[in-house]
Protein backbone atom coordinates (compact mmCIF):
# COMPACT_ATOMS: atom_id res chain seq x y z
CA UNK A 1 0.00 0.00 0.00
CA UNK A 2 1.36 3.40 -1.02
CA UNK A 3 0.46 6.74 0.56
CA UNK A 4 -0.60 9.03 -2.26
CA UNK A 5 -1.81 12.62 -2.11
CA UNK A 6 -3.87 13.46 -5.18
CA UNK A 7 -4.13 17.13 -6.04
CA UNK A 8 -7.00 18.24 -8.28
CA UNK A 9 -6.94 21.65 -9.91
CA UNK A 10 -9.69 23.48 -11.75
CA UNK A 11 -10.08 22.02 -15.21
CA UNK A 12 -12.76 19.98 -16.97
CA UNK A 13 -10.49 16.92 -16.72
CA UNK A 14 -11.19 16.94 -12.98
CA UNK A 15 -14.00 14.49 -13.68
CA UNK A 16 -11.36 11.91 -14.66
CA UNK A 17 -9.79 12.24 -11.23
CA UNK A 18 -12.70 10.29 -9.79
CA UNK A 19 -11.69 7.28 -11.91
CA UNK A 20 -8.06 7.79 -10.93
CA UNK A 21 -8.96 7.68 -7.24
CA UNK A 22 -11.07 4.58 -7.80
CA UNK A 23 -8.18 2.85 -9.58
CA UNK A 24 -5.68 3.77 -6.85
CA UNK A 25 -7.96 2.59 -4.06
CA UNK A 26 -8.60 -0.64 -5.95
CA UNK A 27 -4.81 -1.20 -5.98
CA UNK A 28 -4.86 -0.85 -2.20
CA UNK A 29 -3.34 2.63 -1.98
CA UNK A 30 -4.18 5.09 0.80
CA UNK A 31 -5.32 8.20 -1.08
CA UNK A 32 -5.77 11.69 0.39
CA UNK A 33 -7.35 14.23 -1.92
CA UNK A 34 -6.52 17.94 -2.03
CA UNK A 35 -8.78 20.14 -4.16
CA UNK A 36 -8.41 23.75 -5.24
CA UNK A 37 -11.40 26.08 -5.01
CA UNK A 38 -11.79 25.95 -8.79
CA UNK A 39 -11.64 22.14 -8.84
CA UNK A 40 -14.73 22.04 -6.65
CA UNK A 41 -16.62 23.82 -9.45
CA UNK A 42 -16.11 20.74 -11.65
CA UNK A 43 -16.45 17.85 -9.19
CA UNK A 44 -17.65 17.84 -5.60
CA UNK A 45 -15.49 17.09 -2.58
CA UNK A 46 -18.18 14.65 -1.46
CA UNK A 47 -17.61 12.53 -4.57
CA UNK A 48 -13.88 12.38 -3.94
CA UNK A 49 -14.39 11.69 -0.24
CA UNK A 50 -16.70 8.77 -1.06
CA UNK A 51 -14.28 7.27 -3.56
CA UNK A 52 -11.10 7.83 -1.54
CA UNK A 53 -12.73 6.83 1.78
CA UNK A 54 -10.90 9.72 3.39
CA UNK A 55 -11.74 13.36 4.16
CA UNK A 56 -11.05 15.76 1.29
CA UNK A 57 -8.82 18.74 2.00
CA UNK A 58 -9.56 22.16 0.53
CA UNK A 59 -8.33 24.74 3.04
CA UNK A 60 -4.81 25.59 4.13
CA UNK A 61 -6.01 26.60 7.58
CA UNK A 62 -9.20 24.68 8.41
CA UNK A 63 -10.79 24.67 11.82
CA UNK A 64 -8.24 22.49 13.65
CA UNK A 65 -9.27 19.10 14.96
CA UNK A 66 -5.70 18.67 16.21
CA UNK A 67 -2.58 20.77 16.42
CA UNK A 68 -1.05 19.77 13.06
CA UNK A 69 -0.90 22.18 10.16
CA UNK A 70 -2.86 20.79 7.23
CA UNK A 71 -0.26 21.37 4.52
CA UNK A 72 2.62 20.02 6.59
CA UNK A 73 0.69 16.91 7.65
CA UNK A 74 -0.23 16.11 4.06
CA UNK A 75 3.27 16.87 2.80
CA UNK A 76 4.77 14.47 5.35
CA UNK A 77 2.10 11.81 4.71
CA UNK A 78 2.77 11.64 0.97
CA UNK A 79 5.02 9.03 -0.57
CA UNK A 80 3.94 10.53 -3.89
CA UNK A 81 2.10 13.72 -4.81
CA UNK A 82 0.07 13.41 -8.02
CA UNK A 83 -1.58 16.51 -9.50
CA UNK A 84 -4.19 15.47 -12.04
CA UNK A 85 -5.31 17.52 -13.76
CA UNK A 86 -2.50 20.05 -13.58
CA UNK A 87 -3.73 23.28 -15.17
CA UNK A 88 -1.53 25.93 -16.74
CA UNK A 89 -2.17 28.06 -13.64
CA UNK A 90 -0.94 25.42 -11.20
CA UNK A 91 2.05 24.61 -13.41
CA UNK A 92 3.00 28.31 -13.47
CA UNK A 93 2.70 28.57 -9.69
CA UNK A 94 4.88 25.51 -9.09
CA UNK A 95 7.48 26.68 -11.61
CA UNK A 96 7.81 29.98 -9.77
CA UNK A 97 7.54 28.79 -6.17
CA UNK A 98 4.14 30.35 -5.50
CA UNK A 99 2.16 28.72 -2.68
CA UNK A 100 -1.12 30.60 -2.32
CA UNK A 101 -3.49 27.68 -1.66
CA UNK A 102 -3.38 24.28 0.02
CA UNK A 103 -2.35 22.31 -3.09
CA UNK A 104 0.60 24.49 -4.05
CA UNK A 105 1.66 24.75 -0.40
CA UNK A 106 1.70 20.96 -0.06
CA UNK A 107 3.70 20.72 -3.30
CA UNK A 108 6.25 23.20 -1.97
CA UNK A 109 6.50 21.49 1.43
CA UNK A 110 6.67 17.84 0.44
CA UNK A 111 9.88 15.89 -0.06
CA UNK A 112 8.01 13.14 -1.94
CA UNK A 113 8.24 12.74 -5.74
CA UNK A 114 5.74 14.86 -7.67
CA UNK A 115 3.90 13.66 -10.77
CA UNK A 116 2.06 16.23 -12.89
CA UNK A 117 -0.61 15.29 -15.42
CA UNK A 118 -1.22 18.45 -17.47
CA UNK A 119 -4.61 19.12 -19.05
CA UNK A 120 -5.59 22.25 -20.96
CA UNK A 121 -6.53 23.66 -24.34
CA UNK A 122 -4.03 22.72 -27.06
CA UNK A 123 -3.26 26.35 -27.93
CA UNK A 124 -2.65 27.13 -24.28
CA UNK A 125 -0.35 24.12 -23.97
CA UNK A 126 1.65 25.25 -27.00
CA UNK A 127 2.34 28.74 -25.59
CA UNK A 128 6.08 29.26 -25.04
CA UNK A 129 5.56 30.38 -21.44
CA UNK A 130 3.69 27.16 -20.58
CA UNK A 131 6.35 25.02 -22.25
CA UNK A 132 9.06 26.99 -20.44
CA UNK A 133 7.33 26.36 -17.11
CA UNK A 134 7.04 22.63 -17.84
CA UNK A 135 10.71 22.46 -18.82
CA UNK A 136 11.66 24.31 -15.64
CA UNK A 137 9.76 21.77 -13.52
CA UNK A 138 11.26 18.79 -15.36
CA UNK A 139 14.74 20.21 -14.80
CA UNK A 140 13.96 20.37 -11.10
CA UNK A 141 13.11 16.68 -10.96
CA UNK A 142 9.32 16.87 -11.19
CA UNK A 143 7.84 14.14 -13.40
CA UNK A 144 5.53 15.54 -16.09
CA UNK A 145 3.40 13.17 -18.16
CA UNK A 146 2.73 13.83 -21.82
CA UNK A 147 -0.78 14.94 -22.67
CA UNK A 148 -3.01 12.78 -24.84
CA UNK A 149 -4.33 13.72 -28.27
CA UNK A 150 -8.06 13.84 -28.91
CA UNK A 151 -11.25 15.87 -28.55
CA UNK A 152 -10.97 18.74 -26.08
CA UNK A 153 -13.71 20.43 -24.07
CA UNK A 154 -13.72 23.33 -26.55
CA UNK A 155 -14.72 20.83 -29.29
CA UNK A 156 -11.37 21.10 -31.07
CA UNK A 157 -8.94 18.22 -31.56
CA UNK A 158 -5.37 18.33 -30.42
CA UNK A 159 -2.90 17.69 -27.63
CA UNK A 160 -3.99 18.81 -24.19
CA UNK A 161 -6.15 16.00 -22.89
CA UNK A 162 -5.07 14.58 -19.56
CA UNK A 163 -3.24 11.27 -19.93
CA UNK A 164 -5.43 8.19 -19.79
CA UNK A 165 -6.02 6.73 -16.33
CA UNK A 166 -4.33 3.45 -17.24
CA UNK A 167 -1.21 5.33 -18.35
CA UNK A 168 -1.15 7.38 -15.14
CA UNK A 169 -1.43 4.21 -13.04
CA UNK A 170 1.45 2.67 -15.00
CA UNK A 171 3.61 5.74 -14.43
CA UNK A 172 2.81 5.67 -10.70
CA UNK A 173 3.80 1.99 -10.58
CA UNK A 174 7.07 2.83 -12.34
CA UNK A 175 7.85 5.57 -9.82
CA UNK A 176 7.59 3.06 -6.99
CA UNK A 177 9.57 0.40 -8.89
CA UNK A 178 13.34 0.14 -8.24
CA UNK A 179 15.24 1.38 -11.30
CA UNK A 180 17.72 -1.50 -11.16
CA UNK A 181 17.78 -1.98 -14.94
CA UNK A 182 18.86 1.56 -15.78
CA UNK A 183 21.45 1.47 -18.55
CA UNK A 184 20.55 -2.03 -19.72
CA UNK A 185 18.96 -3.22 -22.94
CA UNK A 186 16.43 -6.02 -22.47
CA UNK A 187 15.54 -7.99 -25.60
CA UNK A 188 12.29 -9.94 -25.30
CA UNK A 189 10.62 -12.31 -27.74
CA UNK A 190 6.92 -13.03 -27.44
CA UNK A 191 3.90 -14.55 -29.10
CA UNK A 192 3.54 -17.30 -31.68
CA UNK A 193 5.03 -17.62 -35.12
CA UNK A 194 3.05 -18.40 -38.26
CA UNK A 195 4.47 -20.78 -40.86
CA UNK A 196 2.64 -20.33 -44.16
CA UNK A 197 1.20 -23.33 -46.01
CA UNK A 198 -0.36 -21.27 -48.80
CA UNK A 199 -1.56 -17.62 -49.09
CA UNK A 200 -4.52 -18.46 -46.82
CA UNK A 201 -3.38 -21.01 -44.26
CA UNK A 202 -0.55 -21.32 -41.76
CA UNK A 203 0.74 -23.49 -38.92
CA UNK A 204 0.81 -21.80 -35.52
CA UNK A 205 0.07 -22.33 -31.82
CA UNK A 206 -2.11 -20.93 -29.03
CA UNK A 207 0.38 -18.38 -27.67
CA UNK A 208 -1.05 -14.88 -27.10
CA UNK A 209 2.24 -13.24 -26.10
CA UNK A 210 0.96 -12.23 -22.67
CA UNK A 211 4.00 -13.52 -20.78
CA UNK A 212 6.52 -11.81 -23.04
CA UNK A 213 4.58 -8.56 -23.05
CA UNK A 214 4.45 -8.69 -19.23
CA UNK A 215 8.25 -9.11 -19.11
CA UNK A 216 8.67 -6.18 -21.51
CA UNK A 217 6.42 -3.97 -19.38
CA UNK A 218 8.16 -4.93 -16.13
CA UNK A 219 11.62 -4.32 -17.60
CA UNK A 220 10.57 -0.94 -18.98
CA UNK A 221 9.20 0.06 -15.56
CA UNK A 222 12.55 -0.85 -14.02
CA UNK A 223 14.40 1.56 -16.28
CA UNK A 224 15.57 -0.69 -19.11
CA UNK A 225 15.46 0.10 -22.80
CA UNK A 226 13.27 -2.70 -24.05
CA UNK A 227 13.10 -4.21 -27.54
CA UNK A 228 10.13 -6.53 -27.98
CA UNK A 229 10.20 -8.89 -30.96
CA UNK A 230 6.72 -10.35 -31.25
CA UNK A 231 4.82 -12.68 -33.49
CA UNK A 232 1.18 -11.86 -34.36
CA UNK A 233 -0.86 -11.06 -31.22
CA UNK A 234 -3.78 -8.89 -30.15
CA UNK A 235 -1.84 -7.60 -27.14
CA UNK A 236 -0.86 -3.93 -27.15
CA UNK A 237 2.81 -3.18 -26.65
CA UNK A 238 3.60 -1.34 -23.40
CA UNK A 239 4.25 2.40 -23.67
CA UNK A 240 7.93 3.18 -24.16
CA UNK A 241 8.81 -0.28 -25.52
CA UNK A 242 10.23 -0.68 -29.04
CA UNK A 243 8.03 -3.22 -30.83
CA UNK A 244 9.44 -5.24 -33.72
CA UNK A 245 6.57 -7.20 -35.32
CA UNK A 246 7.39 -10.44 -37.13
CA UNK A 247 5.43 -13.40 -38.45
CA UNK A 248 7.50 -16.50 -39.18
CA UNK A 249 10.30 -18.17 -37.21
CA UNK A 250 12.81 -17.08 -39.84
CA UNK A 251 11.70 -13.47 -39.51
CA UNK A 252 11.93 -13.73 -35.73
CA UNK A 253 15.45 -15.12 -35.96
CA UNK A 254 16.62 -12.25 -38.17
CA UNK A 255 15.06 -9.62 -35.90
CA UNK A 256 16.54 -11.13 -32.73
CA UNK A 257 20.00 -11.51 -34.23
CA UNK A 258 19.87 -7.88 -35.38
CA UNK A 259 19.23 -6.60 -31.84
CA UNK A 260 21.17 -9.27 -29.93
CA UNK A 261 24.57 -7.48 -30.01
CA UNK A 262 23.22 -4.50 -28.04
CA UNK A 263 21.30 -6.60 -25.49
CA UNK A 264 22.26 -7.03 -21.83
CA UNK A 265 19.45 -9.43 -20.90
CA UNK A 266 17.60 -11.65 -23.39
CA UNK A 267 14.24 -13.19 -22.48
CA UNK A 268 13.04 -15.72 -25.06
CA UNK A 269 9.40 -16.34 -24.19
CA UNK A 270 8.08 -16.66 -27.76
CA UNK A 271 6.47 -19.94 -28.80
CA UNK A 272 8.51 -20.42 -31.97
CA UNK A 273 7.44 -23.15 -34.38
CA UNK A 274 9.97 -25.98 -34.54
CA UNK A 275 8.98 -26.85 -38.12
CA UNK A 276 7.77 -25.07 -41.25
CA UNK A 277 6.40 -26.35 -44.56
CA UNK A 278 9.20 -27.24 -46.93
CA UNK A 279 7.29 -25.60 -49.79
CA UNK A 280 4.65 -22.86 -49.70
CA UNK A 281 1.94 -23.15 -52.32
CA UNK A 282 1.65 -20.06 -54.51
CA UNK A 283 -2.12 -20.36 -54.66
CA UNK A 284 -4.77 -21.51 -52.21
CA UNK A 285 -4.74 -25.29 -51.93
CA UNK A 286 -8.12 -26.61 -53.05
CA UNK A 287 -9.98 -29.31 -51.19
CA UNK A 288 -9.77 -32.65 -52.99
CA UNK A 289 -10.68 -36.23 -52.24
CA UNK A 290 -8.22 -38.09 -50.05
CA UNK A 291 -5.49 -36.83 -47.77
CA UNK A 292 -3.11 -33.90 -48.05
CA UNK A 293 0.52 -34.42 -47.23
CA UNK A 294 2.67 -31.49 -46.12
CA UNK A 295 6.40 -32.04 -45.78
CA UNK A 296 7.89 -30.11 -42.86
CA UNK A 297 11.47 -29.05 -42.30
CA UNK A 298 13.24 -27.87 -39.15
CA UNK A 299 13.32 -24.21 -38.27
CA UNK A 300 16.58 -22.81 -36.90
CA UNK A 301 17.00 -23.22 -33.13
CA UNK A 302 17.18 -19.52 -32.20
CA UNK A 303 17.71 -20.12 -28.48
CA UNK A 304 20.61 -22.53 -29.04
CA UNK A 305 22.15 -20.08 -31.50
CA UNK A 306 22.00 -17.31 -28.90
CA UNK A 307 23.37 -19.60 -26.18
CA UNK A 308 26.43 -20.38 -28.30
CA UNK A 309 27.37 -16.70 -28.54
CA UNK A 310 25.87 -15.12 -25.41
CA UNK A 311 29.12 -13.94 -23.81
CA UNK A 312 28.30 -11.94 -20.66
CA UNK A 313 24.66 -11.55 -21.60
CA UNK A 314 22.04 -13.14 -19.37
CA UNK A 315 19.95 -15.55 -21.42
CA UNK A 316 16.53 -16.66 -20.18
CA UNK A 317 14.36 -19.30 -21.83
CA UNK A 318 10.95 -20.85 -21.20
CA UNK A 319 9.81 -24.46 -21.18
CA UNK A 320 6.12 -25.28 -21.42
CA UNK A 321 5.64 -29.02 -21.03
CA UNK A 322 2.86 -31.57 -20.73
CA UNK A 323 5.02 -34.21 -19.00
CA UNK A 324 8.30 -34.56 -17.08
CA UNK A 325 8.45 -30.81 -16.50
CA UNK A 326 11.64 -30.61 -14.44
CA UNK A 327 13.58 -33.18 -16.48
CA UNK A 328 12.73 -31.53 -19.80
CA UNK A 329 13.34 -28.01 -18.50
CA UNK A 330 16.74 -28.86 -16.99
CA UNK A 331 17.77 -30.60 -20.19
CA UNK A 332 16.83 -27.51 -22.22
CA UNK A 333 18.70 -25.27 -19.78
CA UNK A 334 21.94 -27.20 -20.32
CA UNK A 335 21.60 -27.80 -24.06
CA UNK A 336 20.86 -24.14 -24.85
CA UNK A 337 23.47 -22.73 -22.43
CA UNK A 338 20.89 -20.70 -20.51
CA UNK A 339 21.30 -18.81 -17.26
CA UNK A 340 17.65 -19.24 -16.30
CA UNK A 341 14.75 -21.29 -17.54
CA UNK A 342 11.14 -20.70 -16.56
CA UNK A 343 9.22 -23.96 -16.57
CA UNK A 344 5.47 -24.37 -16.48
CA UNK A 345 3.06 -27.20 -17.15
CA UNK A 346 0.19 -26.93 -19.61
CA UNK A 347 -1.66 -29.42 -17.41
CA UNK A 348 -2.01 -27.01 -14.47
CA UNK A 349 -5.04 -24.74 -14.31
CA UNK A 350 -4.03 -21.10 -14.69
CA UNK A 351 -0.66 -21.86 -16.27
CA UNK A 352 -1.54 -22.29 -19.93
CA UNK A 353 -2.03 -20.09 -22.96
CA UNK A 354 -4.31 -17.05 -23.18
CA UNK A 355 -4.62 -16.47 -19.42
CA UNK A 356 -3.27 -13.65 -17.26
CA UNK A 357 -1.77 -16.01 -14.65
CA UNK A 358 1.00 -18.58 -14.48
CA UNK A 359 2.42 -21.25 -12.18
CA UNK A 360 6.14 -21.60 -12.72
CA UNK A 361 9.40 -23.08 -11.55
CA UNK A 362 12.47 -20.91 -12.06
CA UNK A 363 15.60 -23.01 -12.58
CA UNK A 364 19.07 -21.46 -12.77
CA UNK A 365 22.33 -22.72 -14.23
CA UNK A 366 23.64 -22.88 -10.64
CA UNK A 367 21.09 -25.62 -9.96
CA UNK A 368 18.63 -23.64 -7.83
CA UNK A 369 14.92 -24.27 -8.28
CA UNK A 370 12.33 -21.74 -7.10
CA UNK A 371 8.77 -23.08 -7.11
CA UNK A 372 6.20 -20.33 -7.41
CA UNK A 373 2.45 -20.41 -6.74
CA UNK A 374 -0.30 -19.14 -9.02
CA UNK A 375 0.29 -15.46 -9.73
CA UNK A 376 -0.20 -12.87 -12.44
CA UNK A 377 2.20 -13.00 -15.37
CA UNK A 378 3.24 -9.45 -14.53
CA UNK A 379 4.25 -10.46 -10.99
CA UNK A 380 6.10 -13.46 -12.41
CA UNK A 381 7.88 -11.16 -14.86
CA UNK A 382 9.28 -9.12 -11.98
CA UNK A 383 10.49 -12.27 -10.19
CA UNK A 384 12.25 -13.43 -13.38
CA UNK A 385 13.92 -10.02 -13.68
CA UNK A 386 14.88 -10.15 -9.99
CA UNK A 387 16.81 -13.34 -10.75
CA UNK A 388 18.45 -11.73 -13.78
CA UNK A 389 19.52 -8.72 -11.69
CA UNK A 390 21.07 -11.01 -9.06
CA UNK A 391 23.04 -12.94 -11.69
CA UNK A 392 24.18 -9.69 -13.32
CA UNK A 393 25.33 -8.32 -9.93
CA UNK A 394 27.38 -11.47 -9.32
CA UNK A 395 28.96 -11.18 -12.77
CA UNK A 396 29.98 -7.58 -12.07
CA UNK A 397 31.59 -8.42 -8.72
CA UNK A 398 33.65 -11.32 -10.10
Amino acid sequence: MKKIVLGISGGIAAYKSAELVRALVKRGDDVRVVMTKNAAEFITPLTMQTLSRNPVHTETFPHPSDYSLNHIALAEFAELLVIAPATANVIAKLANGIADDLLTTVALATEAPILLCPAMNDKMLAKPIVQENITKLVNRGIIVMDTAFGELACKSYGSGRMAEIEDIIERISAIFTPQDLQGTVVLVSAGPTREAIDPVRFISNHSTGKMGFAVAKAAQQRGARVILVSGPTNTQAPRGVTLVPVSSALEMRLAILEHFPSATIVVKSAAVADYRPQAIAKNKIKKNEGTLNIVLERNPDILAELGAQKGQRILIGFAMETEDLLINAQKKLLEKNLDIIVANSLCEDGAGFAVDTNIAKIITAKGTIEELPLMSKFDLAHIILDQAVRIRSLQQTC
